[in-house]
């Protein structure tokens, strides 16, 4: 997903951090500096409901607003053998893993730590 807080406060003609800072403290959610900076600066790596509501209230948007989709991101995630990925053959002969196959190890001890 991409974070699209920046252009959703300059179309509200919200330029600067400190300032929807402010207008997120009048409306009842104080943040600190660096949570700000992070919705700020790209995408957060969280955020609670109750924030994103204060936050839609205050710029006058939906959540939908302020994300859109990034499919190329989300197909450059996915395994390139999909057969090997869902446990197809897992560990079998004729593999087609991307590595060899690990036998187990029965009854053989774990070395010891270095001292």
């Amino acid at each position: 997903m991409q974070w699209n807080l920046r252009l959703r406060a300059a179309e509200r003609g919200i330029w600067k951090s400190a300032q929807l800072r402010r207008m997120l403290t009048d409306a009842g959610l104080e943040i600190s500096a660096g949570k700000m900076s992070s919705w700020w600066a790209g995408t957060p790596p969280t955020m609670r409901l109750e924030d994103l509501d204060v936050l839609c209230s205050v710029l006058e948007c939906t959540p939908n607003d302020f994300m859109t989709p990034e499919p190329a991101k989300v197909a450059a995630r996915r395994p390139k053998n999909s057969d090997a990925a869902n446990g197809a053959n897992h560990g079998q002969p004729g593999d087609t893993g991307d590595g060899p196959a690990v036998p187990p190890r029965f009854g053989k001890p774990r070395s010891t730590p270095p001292l």
